[in-house]
């Protein structure tokens, strides 16, 4: 049974947490001691009804003030495929939080509160989105409920999400009209809604198929940890353990190693302690080389036929997720898969207006939460290829060299 990894994001009070908690309600994916507890931590709501959001706002300051902070990361399965729902927050505050939990999705469900349609959060998320390379975007137009079930006003709110569609070039947009609280088109088609004739949003879920989105031609293998046991009986053993992040491997490949750009030939590949002939991404394995190569953490083996880019200078559009501003000459430590290397700020580019979507020329520096494109130099070259042809290769995150803590999401983008 596959996974399917999708994120809810959109403004405040959209009701993402509501939606997610309905999801697990209606599919009976809550266990009974769950269904007892938040039914009791619902008993001060004016309306007795039970509040789904704590199923998700795990923090005591998102339940106090109805908000969603951190990223929540909910599971759960159907019989026909299982699920890990991510949660993000919908302040602009929190927009890093986003990025981080959209990094690892397949699917983006994006909420709209049906009075008040398309707002700057709708805008922001999508942009993320849609630089994260999300093929699959839902548009769940929730609080239908609010609006008295309107196909009218559902209507218009479809024709002006669209503009953005366009403008951002987004593909494979599905909309739906929701009620969270009530369950309209959730998991049960709604009664209130005869004029919608879609799938209820779960059975999208269940159905949408997302495996043909993993690269199986440009052989990917960022080397993790090299294996030398050097005891009597594996004396000289050599194997490099990591995983397959793109790609098919087989035994007697002819291969390089970069950004050394030696070649040489698979001898072996081990998939759970046991030799097979042929691997594919996502696995995890251990490829040994008929040749004794000097190779490291951060190297990584490709095809000849197909080799990434191998460059100082990366050109990356750029999520800042940091208080402290970033400015040209800046230096952090890039991380690129298992690689790490220095680098420093050559210059800003642009910064992104999320609500027009227009390139803003001219700026010296980039603030929390801003979207930009920046030009990096790295002390050492890296084996990179552009985030639109191949994604697992084309992302990084900057690390500030100091705390060593993350704030930037990188897009590698030329």
């Amino acid at each position: 049974m596959d996974i399917l990894r999708f994120i809810t994001a959109g403004s405040v009070d959209d009701g993402k947490s509501t939606l997610i908690g309905r999801l697990l309600y209606d599919s009976k994916s809550i266990l009974a001691d769950q269904l007892v507890a938040i039914e009791k931590q619902s008993k001060n709501k004016a309306s007795g009804e039970i509040d789904l959001a704590i199923l998700t706002d795990g923090l005591r300051a998102e339940r106090e003030q109805g908000i969603t902070i951190d990223v929540a990361y909910k599971y759960f399965s159907t019989p026909k495929r299982k699920f890990i729902s991510i949660d993000a927050p919908g302040h602009i505050q929190y927009t890093r939080n986003m990025v981080t939990g959209a990094s690892n999705a397949d699917l983006a469900i994006i909420l709209i509160d049906a009075r008040n349609g398309v707002v700057e959060q709708t805008r922001r998320h999508s942009v993320i989105a849609s630089l994260l390379g999300i093929q699959h975007i839902v548009v769940a137009i929730n609080k239908m409920d609010l609006v008295d079930f309107s196909e009218e006003r559902y209507q218009q709110i479809v024709n002006e999400y669209k503009n953005i569609q366009q403008q951002l070039g987004l593909k494979g947009v599905v909309f739906i009209p929701i009620s969270a609280l009530g369950g309209d088109n959730v998991v049960e088609k709604s009664t209130n809604m005869n004029w919608y004739k879609g799938e209820t949003l779960l059975s999208l879920l269940e159905t949408i198929q997302v495996d043909t989105d993993i690269n199986l031609t440009d052989l990917r293998f960022p080397v993790q940890y090299v294996i030398r046991p050097q005891t009597e009986d594996l004396h000289d053993y050599r194997g490099y353990a990591g995983k397959l992040s793109s790609g098919i491997v087989k035994k007697g490949d002819e291969v390089l190693v970069t950004p050394s750009g030696i070649s040489s030939t698979i001898k072996a590949i081990e998939l759970g302690g046991k030799e097979v002939d042929e691997a594919f991404a996502p696995q995890s394995i251990v490829i040994r080389l008929t040749d004794d190569v000097d190779i490291s953490r951060g190297d990584m083996i490709v095809k000849a036929d197909s080799q990434p880019k191998l460059t100082q200078d990366i050109e990356v559009v750029l999520c800042w997720m940091d208080a402290k501003s970033l400015e040209v000459g800046s230096k952090y430590i890039l991380q690129h898969n298992t690689r790490q290397v220095r680098c420093v700020v050559k210059e800003i580019a642009y910064k992104l207006n999320v609500n027009t979507l227009e390139k803003e020329h001219g700026s010296s520096t980039v603030q929390l939460n801003e979207v930009c494109k920046v030009v990096l130099k790295a002390a050492s070259p890296l084996t990179v290829d552009l985030y639109s042809d191949l994604r697992s290769n084309g992302s990084a995150i900057l690390i500030d060299e100091t705390s060593y803590v993350t704030v930037g999401a990188c897009i590698i983008s030329g």
